[in-house]
């Protein structure tokens, strides 16, 4: 069995550390170059890197914050935020990027996932998804629509059939971000999670609500999730990555730990 991974998500909004509730009440917690260095240093398996308003700005990711941090870490290194087309991803990879984050731009022209996985292999390509939970429908057969441009525009679309879609367009891993759970650190969005992993035969990063331990083992193991994102949790200290991998290590999750 593969071990599970703790991945620790850098938001970035005008070159600075940010966090929000639910997509909203966004505010500055500090210095995205120091944290990656303090991360990769604990023990993290992976680094999510969002420059959370570029899509909705219309604008390109801030190449040179990627650069910084990327020479902070020497572990898998995602980045995602504003890149439209493969010259973006482009960038972004000899920014120091190891796997392209598609989100907004790949729902509003989905042959983007199959044109970065062509380019850079479907192993560095992520399709991230942005869900709120809405009434199940005929529109809405899963019961959670996919939102973009940092949760500010509901696309009609259902989740659990563009999680599909994305693996079939040749996305290699998926991020589940609830936005209703974002940022409250009252645990991830179970149903969604486990719906999705269990629909899916590629990665499923579970992203969205995670505030203590116990949160992490439940979306690992019922969630049945790949991989488990945290933010708030290690971003204000609550909680280190070594200390929550050692406690997952004794509660049975199969994680890489450092000797």
């Amino acid at each position: 069995m593969l071990s599970k991974r703790i991945i620790a998500c850098l938001d970035v909004r005008d070159g600075k550390l940010a966090k929000s509730v639910k997509f909203v009440d966004t505010k500055d917690i500090g210095d995205p170059v120091l944290k990656a260095r303090e991360y990769y240093e604990d023990g993290l398996d992976e680094l999510v890197f969002y420059d959370i308003t570029a899509s909705s700005d219309a604008r390109n990711i801030m190449l040179d914050v990627v650069e910084q941090v990327a020479k902070q870490v020497y572990i898998p290194f995602s980045v995602g935020g504003g890149a439209r087309t493969v010259e973006d991803a482009n960038r972004l990879l000899w920014a120091g990027a190891e796997k392209i984050n598609v989100n907004s731009a790949a729902v509003k022209r989905p042959e983007l996932i199959t044109e970065c996985a062509h380019a850079f292999g479907a192993q560095n390509t992520v399709l991230s998804m942005d869900i709120l939970r809405v009434e199940t429908s005929r529109e809405f057969p899963s019961g959670y629509e996919v939102i973009i441009n940092g949760g500010r525009t509901p696309m009609g679309v259902d989740a659990l059939g563009w999680a599909l879609k994305g693996e079939e367009l040749g996305a290699g891993e998926l991020v589940v971000n609830s936005i209703d759970a974002d940022g409250t650190r009252e645990g991830y969005e179970i149903n969604l999670t486990r719906m999705i992993s269990e629909a899916v035969s590629i990665p499923v990063i579970a992203s969205g609500g995670a505030g203590k331990p116990e949160h992490l083992l439940e979306v690992l193991t019922e969630g049945k999730a790949d991989a488990a994102l945290v933010a708030s949790m290690v971003h204000y200290g609550d909680y280190t990555v070594s200390g929550l991998k050692q406690w997952l290590h004794e509660h049975g999750v199969k994680v890489r730990l450092r000797y």
